[in-house]
């Protein structure tokens, strides 16, 4: 089992169900485990949900709603298997994401801080062990000048085991 912080972003439904259309035909992964979002904190294991949820809301309390605009996907290569992904990255909002993780995985969580792995805020929308798929469907995004506008508004502690999620507690930023 491990604990993680997202954030659900709120977008219109129009847009949603495009990243849903999207996942569905190429998140072979995720679709089916979780909805979109944004991962915060990756998977910790080494503390209790009672304290990892007193750090989250701790270290969140000083943030506020984060706006974002997505207007462009990328290709990333995944540190931990043979799988690339494409991510829908905000370009808007990009460093308020940036700076809510890093002040999230200060003091308490810092040993829990992967270096060697850049933090891309993202959407997840596909994966393939071909990485030419990848960037045959970033190109296609790409070529569409997407334009994705929402709001980051809280922050959702979850339990992952099993390939399942269960909400802990949700966090209002």
């Amino acid at each position: 089992m491990s604990i993680l912080a997202l954030a659900y972003p709120k977008i219109s439904k129009e847009d949603y169900c495009w990243i849903q259309q999207l996942r569905k035909n190429h998140d072979e992964l995720y679709y089916q485990v979780v909805d979109p979002h944004f991962t915060l904190v990756f998977p910790t294991f080494n503390r209790s949900e009672e304290e990892f949820t007193a750090e989250i809301a701790n270290k969140s309390a000083d943030f506020g709603q984060i706006d974002f605009t997505i207007r462009c996907a990328v290709i990333d290569k995944d540190a931990f298997n043979e799988y690339w992904h494409v991510f829908l990255v905000p370009d808007q909002g990009f460093s308020s994401i940036i700076k809510l993780h890093d002040q999230l995985y200060s003091e308490n969580l810092l040993d829990s801080l992967l270096l060697e792995i850049p933090f891309i805020p993202h959407i997840g929308i596909g994966n393939s062990k071909d990485k030419w798929e990848c960037k045959k469907l970033i190109d296609e995004i790409n070529r569409n000048n997407i334009n994705i506008t929402g709001v980051i508004d809280s922050i959702d502690i979850i339990r992952f085991q099993n390939n399942k999620v269960e909400k802990i507690k949700k966090i209002i930023l």
